[in-house]
């Protein structure tokens, strides 16, 4: 992101123990590093977040296309319907013809 070479590291070390002194510049470079690290992990938690997101909206969009394009489910919930039918029928038919037969007896 940042094109930073070793010169303007050693330019900008240079100002700072100008500007800061010796004794305070140790405590500078660990806070700096500090909040250099809580910005990096709080980038990548937020880069990881989208992320998620980005596959969550991805999985949902096949499902819905899954489930607008799968007819077979429509042809196997037809096809289960028309048997439980069948076997509807055929169950009351075998009761009326029990129910005859026991009648005539």
């Amino acid at each position: 992101m940042f094109d930073v070479g070793f010169w303007e590291l050693v330019l900008v070390a240079l100002i700072a123990l100008l500007v800061v002194g010796p004794e305070r510049l140790p405590r500078l470079a660990r806070v700096s590093g500090m909040w250099l690290g809580r910005a990096r992990r709080f980038l990548a938690t937020v880069k990881s977040e989208i992320d998620q997101e980005i596959k969550a909206e991805e999985l949902k969009q096949i499902l819905e296309k899954q489930a607008m394009s799968n007819p077979l489910e429509k042809l196997l919930d037809e096809d289960t319907r028309e048997r439980l039918r069948d076997t509807g029928n055929k169950t009351e038919s075998a009761l009326r013809d029990a129910q005859t037969a026991s009648k005539s007896e």
